[in-house]
């Protein structure tokens, strides 16, 4: 049989085949729709296909709803003359007190002792930024350098057990050490030296408190650079040795490249963590050095709000502060999106 020659069954069937598609009926409709959708789940169909996964993180939602959430609403009190003692609780209270607007904000911005405590926080951010921020990725190259599995455990077990140290005990560790009758103190007098006292001098307590934080929790930052580090897969590492590279030109163009978005994603988080330079640390050292030194805008919020009883004062600053943390964080993510990165959320 020659090719012109086709059955008219089969030449019927095919045209019959392509009527609904091609038409413009309801069932042509309906199957470039199924077609256009075929790639997207209905909400139900995705609640069900996830439904185990919401209900593990259900709790965690719940959490931070209540705790971080709804005490959002609060802030309030920063725009009234807040008594606590208008109504029979202080949620009541808020009802039975009166507005005054921005007048708790006039007062922040006179108050000479307020921007005393923004100059020590933004003085201590730069420092733990310059001298704390860089040594976990230090640590973390470090460790990931060591050949031998049980030196490796060791170093990291090591370096992070003061974390879990508390505040007390790390400025009671730094005393004994750096105190007036610590041990170094004690030695240089016991061989005709004069000795000194690093915990109560306030020229230096920036210093010290960037030491402090070092020691506490650089062993724990490292964590998420090792698991950084450990999704570099060895062959970059064999095929650059082959290449003739040698130990810093593995480290500057492998290990630097895969530690670059953790980087870039810490530091926006540490900037918008800019006005939070650690409350119970300067705390418990506020009288050793005074509140010169040591009074931060934590310090200075509890100071008025707890100590002073001024609610609304407190409420307005702690307000202020945490307006310039989400400035400094969407700032800090559009400088990542500009270098590349992804920062905190996608663009």
């Amino acid at each position: 049989m020659s090719n012109s020659t086709v059955p008219r069954e089969t030449t019927e069937a095919k045209t019959t085949a392509r009527t609904p598609a091609a038409s413009g009926g309801a069932a042509g409709r309906r199957a470039r729709g199924e077609k256009k959708n075929s790639g997207k789940l209905s909400l139900k169909l995705r609640f069900r296909r996830d439904r185990t996964l919401i209900l593990m993180t259900l709790p965690a939602v719940l959490l931070i709803l209540v705790f971080n959430y709804i005490p959002i609403l609060g802030n309030v009190v920063a725009f009234q003359d807040y008594d606590p003692y208008a109504g029979d609780n202080g949620f009541v209270a808020i009802f039975n007190s009166p507005w005054i607007g921005f007048e708790q904000f006039e007062r922040i911005f006179a108050d000479s002792a307020f921007w005393h405590a923004v100059q020590n926080t933004l003085v201590l951010f730069f420092l733990q930024l310059v001298l704390y921020f860089p040594i976990p990725i230090l640590l973390a190259l470090l460790i990931n350098s060591v050949v031998r599995p049980r030196v490796r455990a060791v170093a990291q077990a090591v370096m992070y057990l003061p974390h879990f140290f508390s505040w007390v005990l790390v400025v009671t560790v730094f005393m004994q050490i750096f105190g007036g009758a610590g041990i170094i103190a004690q030695t240089l007098r016991q061989h005709g030296y004069e000795g000194f006292d690093v915990m109560t001098d306030p020229e230096v307590f920036k210093y010290l408190v960037t030491a402090q934080t070092v020691w506490k929790d650089a062993g724990w930052g490292i964590i998420v650079f090792l698991a950084a580090l450990s999704s570099v897969s060895g062959d970059l590492y064999e095929a650059a040795a082959m290449d003739g590279a040698g130990r810093w030109r593995r480290m500057w163009h492998i290990t630097l490249p895969a530690l670059r978005p953790v980087i870039a994603l810490l530091l926006v988080l540490r900037v918008g963590d800019a006005l939070t330079v650690g409350f119970e640390q300067l705390l418990l050292q506020r009288q050793a050095v005074g509140v010169a030194a040591s009074d931060v805008l934590d310090t200075y919020v509890w100071w008025n709000g707890i100590r002073n009883q001024d609610f609304s004062y407190a409420a307005a600053a702690g307000l202020i502060k945490g307006v310039v943390g989400l400035a400094l964080v969407l700032i800090a993510n559009k400088v990542a999106h500009l270098m590349g990165e992804q920062g905190v959320y996608k663009k």
